[in-house]
């Protein structure tokens, strides 16, 4: 007799809130270490290089990039997969402009650029309208005060010749 199990038994509860934690120290000059309780490395950061910063570290600004995509990106997938919906690739960028304003530098533009790749032409208007509901529920898009500018671009991938 085999023992069957309903796909609701085998889920994870869902719960109302979770807790992220991030703590950053300071290293020296306008560089430092930011590390979370979910990974095992440390990111080393630095203020940009037109602040004092040194090249080829992360900064702040960038690393909030990197959170808008990577929001963007898991949250798609989530979705699309929930909708059974298979797409064939997917990268997303995320740009980002500051300016001077009257309290000090600010972001005067986020642009998101997800560019999804489709397996044929008839699936089109789905995946746009997954696209622009990802876009409507990526947290950490929502939780920043710059309003963003969504520029998604579709793919339809070229069929692989038979030999």
């Amino acid at each position: 007799m085999s023992l069957q199990v309903s796909p609701k038994e085998t889920e994870r509860p869902i719960m109302e809130e979770h807790a992220y934690r991030v703590a950053a120290w300071w290293t020296s000059g306008r560089t430092g270490l930011a590390k979370s309780d979910s990974a095992p490395n440390a990111i080393h950061f630095t203020a940009p290089t037109e602040f004092g910063g040194l090249e080829g570290r992360w900064t702040p600004e960038e690393l909030l990039l990197a959170a808008i995509a990577g929001c963007y990106t898991t949250t798609l997938r989530a979705i699309a997969g929930a909708a059974q919906f298979n797409f064939t690739d997917l990268q997303v960028e995320a740009s980002g402009s500051i300016r001077k304003a009257e309290s000090g530098y600010a972001f005067s533009q986020i642009v998101l650029r997800p560019n999804l790749k489709i397996a044929s032409v008839e699936e089109r208007e789905r995946a746009l309208d997954l696209l622009k509901r990802a876009e409507k529920l990526c947290l950490v898009a929502r939780a920043i005060g710059t309003e963003l500018q969504f520029e998604p671009q579709l793919e339809v991938a070229k069929p692989t010749p038979i030999a």
